[in-house]
């Protein structure tokens, strides 16, 4: 379990004590100490019975000394406790939790005084299963009744455009020069090698090289590097990469729909 200052922080490091003891297996002290069951408990901190006890037994074996004492039986039916060797261990996390995320805190702080450092990380730090990321700014934005079309300049480079609901723009606080992301799936793009004097009504057409080919068992990752040194990927088929006879260096250009972008930017 990663732990950070906050859900917007740039700084985040897995705590553990002994290596071993993390976040989770003292919420399942916590818990066992709040319910007196462990049933109840390993369900709190996302275990199963079994994997609790393990836990348990596991770091208690240890520390030479049971963590938790179960008592069967009576009116109430059977209830566990915490040994005052949990409690000991319990209290060390506690202490030296609230220093980690303190120390996180001031590394987060820290890194907001270097301004170009904290956009870069900024710009990193979001995780998803977009293949293509690219930075930029808004450079252009035409609210409509219904939808927006928002355009991305991007940090090296070129240009990509995007719809969207007219909502979804205003949530976003969308205006000219504000920070975006424009993230697009690899399968959303189709590559053109030869446009024969067509052209296509697509407005998001990147023209670059091929750098990198991977292909798998039945679809292949294509790369291609474009001007500015940025890099979009594009999954097609075994067979229309060996129709479009792609290799390294040869020039191609990547070609999606502005519905197939997706626009993320910060509050």
């Amino acid at each position: 379990m990663k732990a950070s200052a906050d859900p917007g922080s740039l700084v985040g490091g897995e705590l553990r004590l002994a290596g071993r003891l993390d976040a989770r297996f003292f919420a399942l002290l916590e818990a066992i100490g709040a319910t007196g069951s462990i049933t109840r408990a390993a369900r709190t901190a996302g275990l199963s019975y079994k994997g609790a006890w393990l836990l348990l037994e596991s770091a208690g074996n240890l520390a030479a000394a049971p963590l938790v004492a179960s008592a069967s039986g009576g009116a109430g039916g059977g209830r566990s406790e915490l040994t005052d060797a949990a409690r000991a261990l319990l209290e060390a996390w506690r202490t030296v939790h609230a220093e980690h995320r303190a120390f996180l805190l001031a590394q987060d702080a820290r890194l907001a005084t270097l301004p170009a450092l904290h956009g870069l990380l900024r710009r990193m730090s979001m995780k998803t299963s977009a293949r293509n990321q690219f930075a930029g700014s808004v450079s252009a934005l035409t609210l409509g009744p219904v939808s927006a079309e928002v355009t991305i300049a991007l940090a090296g480079g070129g240009e990509i455009t995007a719809t969207m609901t007219s909502a979804a723009a205003r949530r976003l606080k969308l205006k000219r020069g504000k920070e975006a992301l424009a993230l697009v799936k690899a399968s959303a793009v189709v590559l053109v090698t030869d446009f024969a004097g067509w052209q296509l009504s697509t407005r998001n057409q990147l023209a670059g090289t091929v750098s990198r080919i991977e292909r798998g068992g039945v679809s292949s990752l294509v790369v291609l590097t474009l001007p500015g040194g940025a890099t979009i990927s594009a999954s097609i088929t075994n067979e229309s990469a060996e129709a479009l006879g792609l290799r390294v260096g040869l020039p191609a250009s990547a070609v999606f729909k502005a519905y197939a972008v997706m626009v993320a930017a910060q509050a």
